[in-house]
């Protein structure tokens, strides 16, 4: 990869930027060079019916630092969609009150296309691991769009 002078690039969440990622309570570490880091304190809105994070949760962490992953090789940082994502869950994931943190790679990528691998990590334990497929889009405003195709309901 191609070494850089720059500061991190680091998307702080934003309700504008994606409310989703707000509300669960996602702290974003790191975004440069092919390679991402969020972290997540864990809290009784994340466990599942066992109390223990929910896969759902691990699998957004994983999709959201794979995505950022391949947006940091782009200066212009285009967005990504989801084209293809599996998972493998190792163990459970933690508990509320506990921290787990997702990192992204970027390890190829086409002029459309990025492949990335993501991993969970609750401490010294792997939680999960990922590979995904995503689609460069030049920035749009997608969410308009949506809206304009199948109404706002």
């Amino acid at each position: 990869m191609m070494e850089t002078s720059q500061s991190p690039v680091i998307q702080q969440p934003s309700p504008t930027i994606n409310p989703f990622l707000h509300d669960l309570g996602v702290e974003f570490l790191e975004m440069e060079n092919g390679t991402a880091k969020l972290s997540l304190d864990l809290a009784e809105k994340h466990m599942n019916s066992w109390q223990i994070t929910h896969g759902g949760v691990i699998m957004t962490m994983l999709d959201v630092v794979m995505a950022m992953a391949g947006r940091s090789l782009h200066s212009d940082l285009k967005g990504v969609v989801t084209v293809e994502m599996k998972t493998s869950f190792l163990q459970p994931g933690g508990v509320a009150g506990g921290r787990i943190e997702a990192r992204g790679k970027a390890f190829h990528q086409s002029s459309t296309m990025c492949f990335c691998e993501g991993e969970v990590w609750n401490g010294d334990r792997l939680v999960a691991k990922a590979m995904g497929t995503f689609k460069y889009l030049r920035r749009l405003t997608s969410g308009e769009n949506m809206k304009k195709l199948y109404g706002s309901d």
